[in-house]
């Protein structure tokens, strides 16, 4: 049997990610108008992989593309934001009562770890971010639906684009850390109607910061 060679990952992929880094990283901010020219120049690359990479990108909801003017970084409206955090709460939660009905010791060491890393990250705003979107991706990988994992993972992506604005309100960081206590407790517990419903309140109180 010969070899399998295995195909490097497209330009335009690699191009996309390193966009995408930027405006999660705010080096590019929502609404800003993105110089292909430029960008271009800079990665030493034409113009065709930077506009399959803007397209990309574009179906993710980071970029929005304008008729003659070109691509800018999405800006998110009130209703953007609602609507983001009303489906990833249905998704959530609902990937919380599937984790609490079959959690076993494995499982609940892997939560109870990361929770605890949360607990530890309260000084640090970025590692506080980073942990608490670490958690949530554990549980929906536990919940074992990779349906709702992919749509939870490009909601999450348009979400960064509101990226740390709720985390920036005063006590807020101590209040997402309470909701995560009431989870757990929760998930632990057993408790499908509780995890469901404490999920369900993190995201909400999430939405009133970030508003």
């Amino acid at each position: 049997m010969s070899a399998v060679t295995l195909t490097p990952r497209p330009l335009y992929e690699e191009v996309a990610e390193q966009l995408r880094q930027r405006i999660f990283r705010r080096e590019l901010e929502p609404g800003c108008w993105i110089d292909e020219l430029k960008i271009a120049e800079e990665f030493g690359i034409s113009r065709t992989p930077l506009r399959e990479a803007l397209k990309v990108l574009a179906a993710e909801g980071l970029v929005t593309m304008k008729v003659r003017r070109g691509a800018y970084v999405t800006e998110m409206s009130d209703k953007d934001l609602r609507d983001v955090y009303h489906l990833l709460s249905l998704l959530e939660s609902d990937a919380a009562g599937v984790v609490a009905t079959h959690m076993g010791p494995e499982e609940r060491a892997q939560l109870q770890a990361l929770h605890a890393e949360l607990e530890a990250s309260t000084q640090d705003r970025d590692r506080f971010f980073a942990v608490n979107e670490r958690f949530h991706l554990l549980l929906l990988e536990l919940a074992d639906n990779r349906w709702r994992s992919q749509m939870v993972a490009d909601l999450r992506k348009v979400m960064k684009l509101n990226r740390h604005n709720s985390l920036l309100k005063q006590g807020r960081i101590d209040d997402s850390l309470r909701e995560h206590r009431a989870i757990m407790a929760a998930l632990e517990a057993g408790d499908v109607a509780s995890a469901t419903q404490a999920m369900r309140q993190h995201f909400a109180q999430g939405l009133e910061a970030a508003a």
